[in-house]
């Protein structure tokens, strides 16, 4: 790759008009510069994964869903364009609201928050949600929900959120504006990177006070989201932000070489959204080209864009354009093949343990 010639695209002088298309602004973006040329090939990336039949991976950090893109996610399923999910458990607790019908609304960041804790209102920069209406009437439907499901056996986050996808099928006021109730019903794998450190697990401590014990098999998780990516012909990431969402989904390149002696190489094609610097050495930051020292991507050189923006601004656009240009996929279902592909997994690594074939190697 050497970029040390004058012959890239010329720059346009640009022009917008009353009938510019999302598609013709991607366009515009990717002939710019910037993190505007970034925003326009990671849009076109994103085409590629879809067209190309990649698997692909949304993963989702921060709390996307308490400004309402949710309902793009929705959206992104539904089409065929997202096949599992790693998310933060705020983002998986917060979406229920709106499936339920809880108040949040929009609020202010120019605000004194003692007098905001004493009129019960809980703040997220500039989004308000009600203490009580809101936020404890969310912690009685989680409560309900896992009174006796998973109790005293092994289980896994995707299995938490298709328990929640189908209870909220079910007796939501308004199930259509979740993106656990069409995950469900596409059978797309949604899986918490850190169920502990969220709402959802402090909710099951009503239960385990009582005695109920919840054994999270986050082993099986790990080996689970590997095998999505084993089982997969080529494999993608879209990554809104960085975060456990980010490594969760990188680490399956690792899981499969490191330490079980593959020669994967990791993923295909990655897209990240972030505003976290590269130079603190925080996973968030760390560019995708670092990734390939770890095997967490097949090429240092390709198949990579980094879009250094908000992803509140950028995710929409990226997702507007291939709903646009691009056709609708068959659901891959991955969720009810999760055993079949452990299978798989597992009887091809204990296959190699036996013929002493699972080695460290490395693709080259």
């Amino acid at each position: 790759m050497d970029h040390h010639h004058f012959k890239g695209k010329d720059i346009p002088h640009i022009r917008l008009t009353s009938k510019t298309t999302i598609e013709d602004l991607v366009d515009v973006f990717s002939s710019t510069g910037y993190n505007a040329r970034q925003l326009g090939d990671a849009a076109k990336l994103y085409a590629r994964m879809i067209e190309e039949d990649a698997v692909i991976c949304l993963t989702v950090a921060g709390a996307m869903t308490p400004v309402g893109f949710g309902g793009i996610i929705k959206t992104l399923i539904e089409k065929g364009f997202v096949d599992w999910i790693i998310a933060t458990g705020a983002n998986v607790y917060h979406e229920d609201h709106f499936a339920r019908g809880f108040p949040v609304k929009q609020g202010h960041f120019e605000v004194d928050d003692m007098i905001l804790y004493e009129k019960e209102i809980v703040r997220i920069r500039d989004v308000y949600i009600k203490f009580i209406e809101t936020l404890a009437a969310e912690d009685k439907v989680v409560q309900q929900m896992f009174r006796d499901q998973l109790v005293g056996k092994p289980f896994t986050t995707a299995e938490f959120c298709n328990i929640m996808g189908m209870l909220s099928a079910k007796n939501a006021k308004y199930p259509e504006k979740s993106f656990l109730v069409s995950a469900y019903k596409y059978d797309v794998p949604v899986y918490v990177s850190t169920l502990k450190d969220s709402s959802l697990a402090m909710n099951l401590g009503v239960h385990r006070l009582q005695n109920k014990v919840y054994n999270l098999d986050f082993v099986r998780e790990i080996l689970e989201q590997a095998a999505i990516v084993y089982n997969s012909k080529k494999s993608a990431i879209v990554e809104l932000g960085g975060g456990v969402p980010k490594n969760t989904a990188q680490q399956t390149g690792p899981m499969l070489d490191q330490i079980l002696g593959n020669n994967d190489g990791g993923q295909d094609y990655i897209i990240q959204i972030t505003d976290a610097r590269p130079d603190t050495g925080g996973l968030s930051g760390a560019t995708l080209q670092e990734g390939k020292s770890w095997g967490k991507v097949q090429d240092a050189h390709s198949g990579t864009v980094t879009v250094y923006a908000d992803s509140t601004i950028a995710f929409p656009i990226i997702a507007a354009y291939v709903l646009a240009t691009q056709k609708p996929r068959k659901p891959k279902r991955i969720y009810k093949d999760l055993s079949k592909y452990y299978s798989k997994l597992q009887q091809d690594y204990l296959q190699n343990v036996h013929k002493g074939k699972a080695k460290i190697k490395r693709k080259h």
